[in-house]
């Protein structure tokens, strides 16, 4: 249950983060909402998550997976630039999150 409600929270906060782009700096009414609804789901379901999963688990994989799909996102739909360097960082990132996660089930 616990990583449902985790990959929900991080889904928002994709969703939410993704519709502040659009925002235009919070000038445009719809995209703000969704990003201030995307954030109030989001960190609804985070304090949900917390219930079940350790604070540094929950936050290393939330962390980690927003902060890759959000470059992702960046990449592939809003023309980001895509090298080398940038998609090794995405990787280390991910990397982070599964060392982190390695050591938690002590």
């Amino acid at each position: 249950m616990g990583y449902g409600l985790l990959a929900g929270a991080i889904a928002a906060e994709v969703a939410a983060t993704t519709a502040m782009k659009y925002s235009e700096g919070f000038t445009r009414l719809w995209p703000s909402l969704v990003t201030v609804v995307g954030y109030l789901i989001a960190f609804s379901l985070l304090a949900q998550t917390l219930k079940t999963l350790s604070i540094g688990t929950a936050y290393a994989i939330w962390a980690g997976v927003g902060t890759a799909a959000v470059a992702a996102i960046g990449m592939i739909f809003l023309g980001e630039s895509a090298g080398p360097v940038k998609i090794a960082g995405i990787a280390l990132v991910i990397a982070g999150v599964v060392v982190l996660n390695m050591g938690g089930a002590h």
